[in-house]
This record gives structure tokens, C-alpha cells and sequence, in this order.
């Protein structure tokens, strides 16, 4: 009995004792004016709860409980400040590269990065600006007519047969399908079908828990980033061997085939495992936040006849004023108005991106209170978009919040702000238009279950995939 005691105690009392240890150091007295808040559990953090309670509840009762600037929390296992509110929006934005650097879990590194750390900063640099270059209004304009082609192919062949679809599943499959031809110049079905499986494994392990261990959903996305990271090098090597043998006027004006082209300080290409970072992080940010975005703006239509059929009014008077198989241009884009700001309160309704990270490089005060160096912090769409301060009645519908001037500044950041505001708002806008376009001008949308609830994932989600009922237009 003694034996199995001296075995048993240290068990006991280390944990003990290392809780105590953090207990301590959470309630002693610090000099430093720390936000308020909690840091919860050793170890664990507050993961549990937020993931319980979901981002915007989260934030909410944090808000209500310690601060509405700026609280403490610990999450993925960082101490880590929130920032809410437009004020908080602005002096992360305003601060980029100043007293902030951008920041990504070390688990999500590993899925979309397979570079050594010290060559980070460099290959993220070069690609911000060359992503800001290629999705300039001016270079999207030649993708318009291709993405009308294709949501036209895939409303024919995915929606029309059908009485009922699940929105989700085929926003998702039109956004990569599109993704690989805007991207890659890739429409094969089978080499889009070989990548499928993989990059849904790997988009589903980008926010779950970071065990690399045989069954877990993350050990799962490992794989399937790798088997994804293999195709693509097999597309960029083959694309480099044509280009090699193409003249300069001859080249695709997909993503890759500029890529190839982009040269570093140097003046040195990037190399293929470079551009399959590039490529990768571009079809992981396109997919699943754009396909929310197209499920919410149709949630919104199929729920309410009103703002319905003022989209359908606008789109069709667009319709009619093209020959039949003429596709959609800029400046069809540019009249859609009305229909943009029934998308711009979809997003801020149900935002794609929860907000980001942020690295404090150099301890700062803000709202009165310490963030010390080393510090994460984390800015959030909730905090502003949410608030009745800025929006009256926040949960109501209104497309016209964005008329005239719109909302206040920092107060709407569904595509953040500042010098990392993202470079493809551009590009969400006009697929979501696009895509709103082809639907609405087909079909009139009934929601088939009302009070469906929004789960989230790596994005906001319909439960049930939003199942619609399909009431074609007569001609």
C-alpha cells in the first residue's frame, strides 16, 4: 500500500502544485496594467468555452463582463488581448507594422506553409504585394465573363434538374471549380475531382484541435494538404515547362501563369514550392469564405420576398438589356447596386471571417490599459458589427445601412482594414454578384427549413447545408 501511495502522490500533487503556481500568478498583484478579463484554465485556456459558446457569444458576455474596448483572454495557447469596437478596429488596422505584426497558430503554419520560418516574412511580403496587383479592379475585370460562364454551367447542370438543393454543398462546389480556373487555368473534372477529397480534409483541419495523431481531424488535414501540395507541384512544374517554350503574348492570365512570372529583390523567380504556397493559401481563403458568403446572401433572399424581388427587379432589368448568350461585363457589375448592399448586409449579418490575429512586437497602452510585448491579439467583426451604437436594431435586415455614405468608418471590416485589409475583397464581390445574378434571374427561393440554426466551423454554416426549394421563372 505504501508502494502504490509513493507512486500515486506525485500525481496527484504536481498538477496540484502547478495550478497553484498559475492561480497565483493570475490573482498577484502586477504592476502592469493588464486588460481585464480571464485567462481561464492552465493549459486548456478558455478554448472550451468559446467553442462552446461560439465567437459572437463569446465576445458578447466578455464585453458585458469586463471591458467593450478591450479584454484578456488565453486561446490556442497564447495570452492573447481582444479588441473590440471601432476604436479597437482602427488602432490594430492603423498600428500594422508599427507596434503589431501579423500572426497565425503554429498548427495552421503547418498546413499551409512548408517554408523554414526565417523565409517567412520575405514570402509573405512579396506576396501581399503581388496579390494586391492581381486583384486590382482593372486586372479583375477580365475574369467577369468567365465567372458568368461558369455559374451559368453550373446553375444548368447542378440547380436546374433539381426541385430542391443544398445551397452550401454547391456554393462550395461553384467556388472551387472556379477557383481552379481563375487560379490555374485547371478544367479538367478529373484532375479538380482528384484534389476534391484532400482539400476538403485539409479546409476541415484548419481550425480543429492541433493533435497530429492517427484518426484525429488534424492529422487528417496533414495528409490531405500534403496530397494537395503534391498535385499542385505537378501542375506548376508542367505549366513552367510550357511557359518555357511559350512566347510572352501568349501566356494565360490565370493567377499561376502571372506567378510565374514574379520575380523577387533579387530578381530571381520564385521557386515551385514558393508559388504552391502562394496557391494553396489563395484556394483555402477563396473557398470556404466565399462560399459562406454566397449560402448567407441566399439565405437572406429565400427568407425574404422583399429584398428578393428588389434584387430580382434590378438583376433582370440588367438581363434584358443583353442579347441571350452575351455575358455579364464591368459595367453590368458596376449597376448592380442595390444588390450589393443586400450582400454587404449579408456580411455583416453573418461576417465569413471571425476577425485575425495580430503579434504585439513592442509593449503598447491602449483604452488605459498594458499589452506587453510577445502578446496576441485579436480583432473581431462581432464587437462592431453587431453594435447597436453603430447599427440601430443590429439582428434587423437593412440594405439600406450601406446607402449613400454607408456605415462609419471601422464600424463594417468584413475584409479587415488598414495595410492588411484582404486583397480579395475585389474578387468576393464580384463572384457574389455574379452568382446572385445567375440564380436570382432563374429562379424564385423557398427556404424549406425557417428557423435552420448557423453552426460555425472554419465559417459560419447552415446546420442542414440550407435545403431550398426551387420555383422556376416562367419564360
Amino acid at each position: 500500500m505504501e508502494t502504490i501511495l509513493t507512486y500515486l502522490l506525485p500525481l496527484v500533487l504536481i498538477p496540484l502544485f502547478l495550478y497553484l503556481i498559475s492561480f497565483i500568478r493570475r490573482t498577484a498583484p502586477c504592476k502592469t496594467n493588464l486588460p481585464p478579463g480571464t485567462r481561464g484554465w492552465p493549459m486548456l485556456g478558455e478554448n472550451i468555452e468559446f467553442a462552446r459558446l461560439g465567437p459572437q457569444k463569446f465576445v458578447e458576455d466578455r464585453m458585458e463582463k469586463y471591458s467593450r474596448e478591450v479584454f484578456q483572454t488565453s486561446l490556442l495557447g497564447q495570452k492573447m488581448s481582444i479588441f473590440c469596437g471601432a476604436q479597437g478596429n482602427k488602432f490594430l488596422f492603423m498600428n500594422e507594422n508599427k507596434l503589431l505584426a501579423s500572426w497565425s497558430p503554429q498548427s495552421m503554419k503547418k498546413l499551409l506553409v512548408y517554408l523554414e520560418e526565417s523565409n517567412l516574412k520575405g514570402v509573405s511580403d512579396l506576396k501581399r504585394r503581388f496579390h494586391h496587383d492581381v486583384f486590382k479592379p482593372e486586372a479583375l475585370k477580365q475574369y467577369i465573363p468567365v465567372m458568368d460562364a461558369l455559374a451559368r454551367d453550373h446553375i444548368y447542370q447542378e440547380w436546374t434538374p433539381n426541385e430542391v438543393v443544398k445551397v452550401f454543398q454547391l456554393a462550395k462546389k461553384y467556388t472551387y471549380e472556379l477557383s481552379f480556373k481563375l487560379f490555374l487555368n485547371v478544367v479538367d473534372p478529373e484532375k479538380i475531382k482528384r484534389m476534391a477529397d484532400p482539400f476538403t480534409l485539409l479546409i476541415d483541419g484548419i481550425f480543429s484541435v492541433p493533435i497530429d495523431f492517427p484518426g484525429t481531424t488534424y492529422n487528417r488535414a496533414m495528409k490531405g494538404g500534403k496530397m494537395v501540395r503534391e498535385e499542385l507541384m505537378k501542375i506548376i512544374g508542367e505549366r513552367r515547362r510550357e511557359m518555357m517554350m511559350m512566347e510572352n503574348d501568349k501566356m494565360g492570365p490565370d493567377l499561376l501563369s502571372k506567378m510565374l512570372l514574379v520575380t523577387d529583390e533579387d530578381g530571381q523567380f520564385l521557386s515551385e514550392m514558393e508559388i504552391s504556397n502562394n496557391i494553396l493559401g489563395l484556394l483555402v481563403a477563396s473557398f470556404e469564405t466565399t462560399s459562406s458568403a454566397i449560402t448567407s446572401v441566399i439565405n437572406y433572399l429565400a427568407q425574404l420576398p422583399h429584398v428578393y424581388n428588389e434584387v430580382l427587379k434590378e438583376q433582370m432589368e440588367i438581363a434584358k438589356s443583353k442579347q441571350c448568350d452575351e455575358l455579364l461585363t464591368w459595367e453590368d457589375i458596376e449597376k448592380m447596386k442595390y444588390s450589393w448592399n443586400v450582400a454587404r448586409e449579408s456580411l455583416r449579418l453573418n461576417p465569413p471571417a471571425e476577425g485575425a490575429f495580430r503579434e504585439t512586437i513592442t509593449e503598447f497602452t491602449f483604452a488605459g490599459f498594458t499589452i506587453p510585448k510577445g502578446w496576441k491579439t485579436f480583432w473581431t467583426v462581432y464587437s462592431s458589427h453587431k453594435n447597436p451604437k453603430y447599427f440601430p436594431e443590429p439582428e434587423k435586415f437593412d440594405p439600406s445601412r450601406f446607402m449613400g455614405s454607408g456605415p462609419a468608418p471601422y464600424t463594417f471590416v468584413p475584409f479587415g482594414g488598414g495595410p492588411r485589409m484582404c486583397p480579395g475583397k475585389e474578387y468576393a464581390r464580384l463572384e457574389i454578384l455574379v452568382f446572385m445574378h445567375n440564380v436570382v434571374t432563374r429562379f424564385k427561393l423557398e427556404k424549406l427549413i425557417p428557423s435552420e440554426k448557423i453552426v460555425f466551423h472554419a465559417c459560419p454554416t447552415p446546420e442542414y447545408g440550407l435545403p431550398v426549394r426551387l420555383h422556376p421563372h416562367q419564360n
